[in-house]
């Protein structure tokens, strides 16, 4: 990524970043001067609003990022597929989970590809449990997905990338549902959890790049909308603030002084509404592409307030 390689020569990341405020209009130069800044939007970048919540499933729906004060301060974009480009040139990044995040690997696929693809793509990995490469040859961009539906599987990932001492400038990953459907032990799940937070320290690659860190936590589950009966039985939200509990306990996540910033599907998805899921599992995919944004909003702010010296 020209804005995230900045090993690679500190100028050109140094201009990058004033080109990018300049032309995507993400921050505010008023506000750099803050101490506070990058902590205070940090936190409110899940700060947003559904436009209009038609009672109908598969209905358009619009957001927006709310209009309070603070939230305005930060100033945050919604990133088209020009300003998306030129953030995520000659950038390497990896979705690594189950299906949620999949969904989100998807959803960034549509900021950088022709949508045609996308719909291909989409269908071809629908019903299967496989990993996915492409690259966006205009743009220089590797985007990844690893399939990795348990947690104990993301750590032997991150073990690989700090072998190989080689990492992706964004990696996203998020592992619970299926935990919750075949393993059914919390107290394994947060083992796997603990061992993924030590297997994320120290990441620095050979040539001093540190990746962006995220979790795609899971979505508010709907039972009902379920099948079959084993997933309606185990699939409960209950279950899921118990394993979502476990996370927060293995403080691997930014909030509790954790490497990952949290991308919280559950609060969007929750939102958006039963309306939004066909199978109490998976959304629509605005709420895939709001989480998107807001990590590309992360992203950025995260660059411009580390040092460039």
């Amino acid at each position: 990524m020209t804005c995230l390689h900045m090993s690679l020569n500190k100028m050109v990341f140094f201009i990058c970043v004033l080109f990018i405020i300049l032309s995507v209009g993400v921050l505010c130069k008023p506000y750099f001067s803050s101490s506070n800044y990058r902590i205070s939007c940090i936190d409110i970048l899940h700060s947003i609003v559904y436009k209009d919540r038609p009672e109908c499933e598969g209905c358009t729906k619009s957001w927006s990022w709310m209009q309070s004060s603070p939230v305005a301060k930060c100033a945050f974009k919604k990133f088209e597929k020009p300003d998306a480009s030129v953030m995520l040139n000659r950038s390497w990044v990896v979705f690594a989970g189950d299906s949620q995040t999949r969904l989100g690997m998807l959803s960034m696929l549509k900021l950088v590809e022709e949508p045609e693809r996308v719909r291909i793509v989409k269908e071809h990995l629908k019903k299967l449990h496989t990993d996915y490469s492409t690259n966006i040859d205009s743009i220089g961009m590797k985007l990844d997905f690893k399939w990795k539906p348990y947690a104990r599987r993301l750590t032997k990932l991150m073990l690989e990338f700090k072998k190989n001492e080689k990492y992706p400038d964004i990696i996203v990953m998020g592992a619970g549902l299926w935990d919750m459907l075949y393993e059914t032990n919390a107290s394994d799940y947060d083992v796997s959890l603990r061992s993924l937070r030590n297997s994320l320290q120290d990441l620095n690659s050979k040539d001093g790049k540190v990746p962006h860190l995220f979790w795609l936590a899971m979505p508010k589950l709907i039972s009902s909308k379920m099948t079959p009966e084993e997933k309606r039985h185990k699939l409960t939200e209950p279950r899921r603030s118990m394993y979502d509990n476990k996370v927060n306990a293995s403080k691997i996540l930014n909030k509790f002084g954790g490497p990952l910033l949290k991308l919280d599907i559950h609060y969007l998805s929750e939102l958006c509404g039963p309306q939004c899921t066909k199978d109490g599992v998976h959304y629509d995919d605005v709420v895939y592409d709001i989480a998107v944004q807001i990590m590309l909003n992360a992203v950025l702010i995260e660059s411009t307030h580390k040092p460039p010296f």
